[in-house]
């Protein structure tokens, strides 16, 4: 959907949204959730592109999410997929490169793709971001970072890559590492290798483990970040019972929450983060703090 159009139909499932659920937090006395911009601000701009960062970076959004892959050559790049085909122009240009895994590509052959025409006409000059560009471009708006290590098991010592364009770039100074900074992933193996090579890194695990699991996922991640579709009160209180790696209580992200409703109702469960596209509809629809 075009970019302006996306804004308007969030702006007005605000307004309506705004009669139908009371402006109340179950969480009496609790802090507002945290807001992440998902891939950016990924409902206005395409997604894991630098205009996604400064859109966020304009609706007034601290922290955005990205993605992180490796080319053929050995560049990390910011791309949700393992292949090109979704967001970017890679069939046409590359005709007989299916099945367009990113693996297969050197950097130099990504950076000639366009990574914005399938979101709007306007984005045809947007590019798939290195990592480097990516944390540069965050850095210049003064943002926050939480990172995922995307498909691991493609690409071996991506971990220790990852936090090596980190240090280069300066974001494992004590300012990054103290709240500026969160590596995740569905691998609790690569969360756990981050936390090894780098245990001030705060560390988030995607997915929703069983309670019992807790214990032993809390050596080495700070976070439980899971889709909100599978959890509920209960289940986040049991997972801030729990002390992490650094010795504070593990905290949950939720993602991807995109309107009104949702956002209440998951802000309401006492979570310490909601992942979502329309940042500035979850961020309005939460009580000030």
């Amino acid at each position: 959907m075009h970019a302006r159009a996306v804004a308007a139909t969030t702006t007005a499932l605000l307004g309506t949204a705004a009669l139908l659920v009371p402006a109340t937090d179950a969480r009496a006395g609790a802090e507002r959730p945290t807001v992440i911009a998902h891939r950016g601000a990924s409902a206005y701009a395409p997604e894991n592109t630098l205009a996604a960062v400064d859109t966020a970076a304009e609706l007034g959004i601290d922290w955005v999410e990205n993605d992180v892959q490796r080319t053929k050559d050995g560049e990390l790049v910011v791309l949700h997929d393992d292949n090109l085909r979704r967001t970017t122009d890679a069939e046409e240009v590359f005709p007989g490169r299916a099945p367009w895994k990113v693996k297969d590509f050197t950097a130099a052959e990504i950076a000639r793709l366009d990574a914005g025409s399938w979101f709007g006409p306007e984005y045809a000059d947007a590019r798939v971001p290195t990592l480097k560009q990516y944390v540069d471009r965050v850095e210049t708006h003064h943002q926050k970072l939480l990172l995922e290590i995307k498909n691991p098991e493609l690409y071996p010592g991506i971990e220790s890559e990852t936090l090596k364009v980190l240090a280069n770039e300066g974001w494992l100074d004590g300012p990054h590492l103290a709240d500026r900074l969160i590596v995740q992933s569905f691998r609790a193996d690569t969360v756990r290798t981050v936390h090894e090579l780098k245990p001030a890194v705060k560390t988030g695990l995607l997915g929703t483990p069983a309670v019992a699991d807790l214990d032993r996922y809390a050596v080495f991640a700070d976070q439980i970040n899971t889709s909100y579709a599978s959890i509920s009160l209960g289940y986040v209180a049991a997972v801030h019972a729990v002390e992490g790696p650094h010795g504070r209580p593990l905290e949950v992200f939720a993602w991807t929450v995109n309107d009104v409703n949702t956002a209440r109702l998951v802000a309401g469960y006492g979570v310490d983060g909601i992942i979502t596209n329309t940042p500035d509809v979850v961020r309005d629809a939460l009580p000030a703090e």
